[in-house]
């Protein structure tokens, strides 16, 4: 991290906001996924992809997820999305390029973790950036061994969803161990999803949170 306190009063130094990046990673690659509905409950869930020779790699854990983007919903429109997650004492920042055409939900994703997300969001809004909307989803991450991708249980407030993440082969490949097929692959984002959602269900929050959460 570089900063010349010479540059400033001593006035201003101690109000500044510090984001340090000493810690962070950042990791950018293919994302290539897709999601499969499933009629049943979250146990059940798990103890489908158990069955099929997968461990648990991460516990269950709540995420949030906060979508920014301008009043004119350029990233949207322009099929752009910049994404905050918070897992547990995470924070971890997403960029996601357009969706390229195909069977599989694949695109660009650049990510990287935060140490001050206060800090983060003022830098977003100073950009004209603003909270467009929140969800979140309690996530159980599976894998196998020498297996190139990876299994998720998303418990979320419009239903229970398996995500699997990894090459084109290996997802079609989990999908029928799984009991699935292609045409049970569904590549819309979860805020596609609840806009579908919401339009047969007038009175839905506006946000895809779980009952009783109060925004940030």
């Amino acid at each position: 991290m570089l900063r010349s306190q010479s540059l400033y009063p001593a006035e201003l130094r101690a109000h500044e906001h510090i984001v340090s990046f000493e810690q962070v990673s950042v990791s950018g690659n293919l994302e290539v996924e897709v999601k499969i509905r499933f009629d049943g409950d979250p146990e059940a869930a798990r103890a489908l992809v158990e069955s099929r020779g997968f461990k648990v790699a991460e516990a269950r854990l709540l995420e949030t997820n906060i979508i920014f983007d301008r009043n004119s919903a350029e990233l949207r429109r322009g099929d752009q999305l910049l994404r905050l997650r918070r897992t547990g004492n995470i924070a971890r920042v997403t960029y996601k390029g357009p969706q390229q055409r195909g069977p599989y939900k694949s695109r660009e994703e650049i990510e990287f973790d935060v140490s001050d997300v206060h800090a983060f969001e003022l830098v977003l809004e100073r950009l004209g950036y603003l909270p467009r909307f929140r969800y979140e989803k309690y996530r159980t991450t599976f894998a196998a061994p020498g297996e190139p991708g990876e299994v998720t249980v998303d418990e979320t407030p419009i239903g229970i969803y398996l995500e699997l993440e990894g090459p084109p082969q290996w997802i079609d490949a989990t999908a029928q161990r799984l009991g699935f097929s292609a045409r049970d692959y569904i590549t819309a984002s979860y805020t596609t999803l609840y806009e579908q959602y919401r339009q047969s269900h007038q009175d839905a929050a506006q946000d895809m949170i779980f009952a009783g959460d109060a925004h940030p």
